[in-house]
């Protein structure tokens, strides 16, 4: 089991990553903060196996927090920027890895959180993220090109992720987009609208209108047939 302590300033926010995380994937949390303080507070006290810091807090922030983080536990940085000068800054003190908000599935989190857990290092000391995470080298000079903030030649980028027997169901049986394969997958976990929306970086409306094309493509009334249709699907695909 991989222990996650989670630190964000937005409560929605952590509560919608609690949810992607506990108990999936072999991954559990175990602690929450509001900010650098309370997470490096947390941090000792629970001896997490991974950190989930955001960059942007109040007070402390995740950049301020990171140095004494990492010395009790592997880091990865949340945000919702991936601007070079961040990313350089915060692999300098220590990350392991860096995502960005929008541009991952909950596949994605999961398994960066596992790889980090189990001290994966990629490329500039960074966690072996899934194609699409984050770019596959990062240059910590900043005289370089910003193209060496791109993906490798043959890395998938975050429009053309690599595809698992889940999605080639939904996308190929039920004709469903790769988000609202995303979205069903979390209806089946049991979450709300509003977790949705909070782990999806998207406003309810678009979640409610992603349910409703789900639904019409599944031939369900309810969110109960959905999954129950969907969890077939799941079970055909493994």
């Amino acid at each position: 089991m991989t222990r996650v302590l989670v630190a964000d300033d937005n409560p929605v926010v952590r509560a919608g990553l609690t949810a992607l995380l506990d108990g999936r994937g072999g991954t559990e949390v175990v602690a929450e903060a509001a900010d650098g303080r309370e997470a490096c507070e947390a941090a000792l006290l629970h001896r997490p196996d991974v950190v989930l810091l955001d960059v942007r807090m109040p007070g402390v922030d995740g950049l301020a927090a990171l140095p004494r983080l990492v010395r009790v536990a592997p880091v990865m940085m949340l945000t919702y920027s991936g601007e070079a000068e961040t990313v350089r800054e915060a692999l300098r003190l220590g990350a392991r890895g860096y995502l960005v908000h929008g541009e991952f599935t909950v596949e994605q989190l999961v398994g960066a959180v596992r790889d980090v857990g189990a001290g994966g290092v990629g490329p500039v000391g960074c966690a072996a993220l899934p194609p699409g995470v984050m770019p596959r080298s990062i240059s910590l000079n900043p005289n370089e090109e910003a193209s060496r903030m791109q993906p490798d030649v043959g890395q998938s980028s975050p429009g053309r992720r690599r595809e698992t027997p889940v999605l080639r169901k939904g996308l190929g049986v039920h004709r469903l987009s790769r988000r609202e394969v995303e979205v069903m997958e979390l209806i089946a976990a049991g979450m709300s609208n509003q977790q949705i929306a909070a782990a999806c970086f998207i406003s309810e409306k678009t979640v409610k209108n992603h349910i409703n094309r789900i639904f019409a493509k599944l031939h369900s009334n309810s969110r109960t047939q959905a999954v129950v249709t969907w969890l077939g699907a799941r079970g055909a695909a493994g």
